[in-house]
């Protein structure tokens, strides 16, 4: 290693303080972090990209510093989703510090990648405290039942009033208003389920008939609008 004539001309002085990293908690023990491999647990984050049109939910689940499982989620964006797919198989696999210094395609989940990043570096991740951290699979837990993400849209404006389009529930096909016009329930479609349904061979009309449900105090409404139409 080359030095400067300065350097060369100093006496050595020997450094009195042993202070090694500080511990941080990884799937139920603390570990003294000094590598990549040292990292572990399941993790999620999210990232927007640079206009912020778009964002990104993604949940890792690391083991001895490699991305054992991946889950990536986008909103709002046309593009992001490739992205995500992209994504999706450029992730597991890699280390922690390959993932960080890849081109994921899009900046969103490139934003996500750094944060859950820094959450495993200093031991933030959800596993942190469990011992031996979470199976392999565990990601699909942050999935609804039919395993289709949770999704809350909702759209509004001053002079006509919200319209709920769809919610942790699934697709609203029905608002209930009362009658003040304020919304007290709603009817939705489980989409998850009922393309599991379909899938089992259940007759598209009877499959949407058995995963339509109500929320709320829909049957005491006054008035039932279509809130994509009315």
């Amino acid at each position: 290693m080359e030095q400067t004539n300065h350097v060369k001309n100093m006496c050595p002085v020997t450094g009195g303080a042993k202070h090694a990293s500080a511990p941080i908690p990884e799937e139920g023990k603390w570990v003294n972090a000094v590598e990549i491999k040292n990292l572990c647990g399941l993790t999620h984050g999210v990232g927007t990209c640079a206009p912020q049109q778009g964002a990104c939910k993604l949940t890792l689940n690391v083991k001895n510093g490699i991305i054992e499982e991946a889950l990536v989620e986008t909103i709002g964006c046309s593009g992001m989703t490739h992205s995500a797919a992209m994504a999706g198989e450029i992730l597991p696999g890699k280390t922690l510090l390959e993932a960080l210094n890849t081109d994921l395609v899009c900046d969103a989940i490139n934003v996500a990648m750094r944060e859950l990043f820094l959450q495993l570096a200093y031991g933030r991740s959800q596993s942190a405290f469990s011992l031996g951290g979470l199976d392999i699979g565990a990601g699909l837990e942050d999935l609804g039942k039919g395993l289709t993400s949770q999704v809350g849209t909702i759209y509004s404006t001053k002079v006509k009033g919200p319209r709920y389009l769809q919610t942790a529930e699934g697709y609203i096909t029905k608002l209930g208003l009362d009658a003040n016009h304020e919304i007290i329930g709603y009817e939705y479609i489980a989409i998850g389920k009922m393309m599991n349904d379909i899938k089992a061979g259940v007759n598209p009309a009877d499959a949407i008939k058995n995963n339509t449900k109500i929320y709320g105090r829909f049957k005491e409404a006054k008035l039932v609008i279509d809130p994509r139409k009315e």
